[in-house]
């Protein structure tokens, strides 16, 4: 797997003729289409849909997807269905009677309930793209080794304990994130499973299904209440964890407390302003830009939307901290 001495940082593995093959923009639900420089006509649209709107990465993702489907031709549509999938299902509905919509990529709230209307897709003409998710009737995906990108976090963590916490047994440490989808439990898995394997002393997890940054705040204080010797809080996302961090530091916890660590997936604008607070708490960072997923997301829609062969991209993830943090801010 990784090795926790040499954590070294990744690169996004796209497919080397991405540039190539498209010329990426994008468009938020509610604009003008877009229109093809060259003919003045409307390619129709492509769609975008997360399980909520919550995820400060999916937002991010968005405003480079708007950007790169405009200059494709395409309108952008997306949705916030906020964690409901009855309406997410009646959001593709919507998509798939407008009549222009040429490709939805979706994260599905329940993967499992979205089958009936990706059927609904597919039949009226339109592919639909898996995003961290493939289910019956997608074709092609955005992904990564879920389990591989837990279990880095949880060998960083693991290797943290045993250095700062070494003759203790049985440390309480949380893993925290949603864990309904393929990605969540991947994550939690691979987290759970390095922190087993590896901490001396052992550890006491306590997991924690939360999809919001306020469902992370609320638990974190019950679990502090629960057990109040918690210092090891572990993410899937970041969201869900800056909920957490935010109810810790509300305990009178200091920002560089030696005796605490964070660490996350997913690092976005507001955890590596943490993540660059001397001698921080959150230690264990990672990121693929928000830039670099759009530009994947995009050139998946691209292909479906020209009927073409859709190839799935695995994304690995970049090792943040203090000294390169600056490098992964969302403008």
């Amino acid at each position: 797997m990784f090795s926790s001495t040499t954590l070294r940082r990744a690169t996004v593995a796209l497919a080397a003729a991405a540039a190539a093959s498209i010329a990426l923009a994008g468009c938020s639900s509610g604009a003008a289409s877009s229109t093809d420089s060259a003919s003045g006509e409307s390619k129709g649209a492509l769609a975008m849909s997360f399980g909520g709107l919550d995820v400060p990465i999916w937002n991010a993702e968005l405003v480079y997807m708007k950007e790169l489907a405009e200059e494709a031709g395409y309108e952008l549509l997306s949705d916030d269905p906020q964690w409901d999938v009855q309406k997410q299902i009646a959001d593709w509905q919507a998509w798939i009677q407008r009549g222009d919509v040429k490709a939805i990529m979706g994260f599905p709230v329940q993967a499992d309930a979205i089958v009936p209307v990706t059927a609904e897709a597919v039949a009226a003409g339109i592919p639909v793209v898996g995003y961290a998710n493939v289910w019956e009737g997608t074709t092609g995906s955005l992904g990564s080794d879920y389990y591989a990108d837990g279990y880095m976090v949880g060998e960083a963590a693991a290797a943290w304990i045993n250095e700062n916490m070494a003759g203790e047994t049985d440390v309480p440490v949380v893993i925290m994130g949603e864990q309904t989808s393929d990605l969540g439990r991947g994550h939690a898995e691979g987290t759970r499973d390095a922190l087993n394997e590896l901490v001396e002393g052992g550890v006491s997890i306590a997991e924690i299904d939360a999809q919001t940054r306020d469902e992370g705040y609320s638990t974190a204080q019950s679990q502090m209440i629960a057990e109040p010797d918690t210092k090891v809080w572990l993410g899937t996302t970041d969201g869900v964890l800056l909920g957490a961090y935010q109810a810790v530091m509300d305990s009178g916890v200091a920002a560089d407390d030696p005796t605490y660590a964070f660490g996350s997936l997913d690092a976005t604008n507001e955890t590596l302003d943490v993540i660059k607070i001397p001698d921080t708490i959150w230690r264990f960072g990672y990121s693929i830009t928000a830039k670099e997923i759009a530009e994947a997301n995009i050139k998946l829609l691209l292909q479906a939307a020209n009927g073409e062969e859709v190839d799935d991209i695995v994304l690995t993830y970049n090792v943040v901290d203090g000294s390169n943090a600056d490098e992964f801010y969302s403008e």
